[in-house]
């Protein structure tokens, strides 16, 4: 079992920057891919960038490309993500997911465990 906990999110304006946190619970966090996706009102959740178990392996959503940077930090059983240049067009609630493997990283249905997301809100 793993929990996620999202942190970081908040009000910016258009240009800004924020790092969204991923704390995870559990012993085998090395084990996990984790993703963020992120979920704009009325719209579906959205792949927004993934990182492997080692961190050796990155990709990201062609909408945040050259913007946002995932990292992770084994010793906190923490991911992030950082966003630059921030867009209106991002505003959305962000949430994190672990995978084990299985599917495609970059699908919803590929994760076994979500947090509970955390808001993000840029104006213009």
């Amino acid at each position: 079992q793993v929990q996620l906990v999202e942190s970081g999110g908040g009000l910016v304006q258009a240009g800004g920057s924020l790092r969204l946190s991923c704390a995870a619970s559990g012993r085998t966090f090395s084990s996990y891919g984790m993703g963020w996706f992120r979920q704009a009102p009325g719209k579906e959740r959205e792949f927004a960038a993934y990182i492997s178990g080692s961190g050796g392996s990155t990709d990201y959503g062609d909408s945040v490309k050259g913007r946002f940077t995932i990292s992770r930090d084994s010793a906190k059983n923490t991911v992030y993500l950082q966003m630059n240049s921030l867009k209106p067009e991002d505003t959305a609630i962000y949430y994190c997911g672990a995978r084990l493997g299985g599917g495609y990283y970059w699908s919803v249905t590929s994760y076994n465990y979500w947090g509970q997301g955390t808001q993000v809100t840029v104006s213009s």
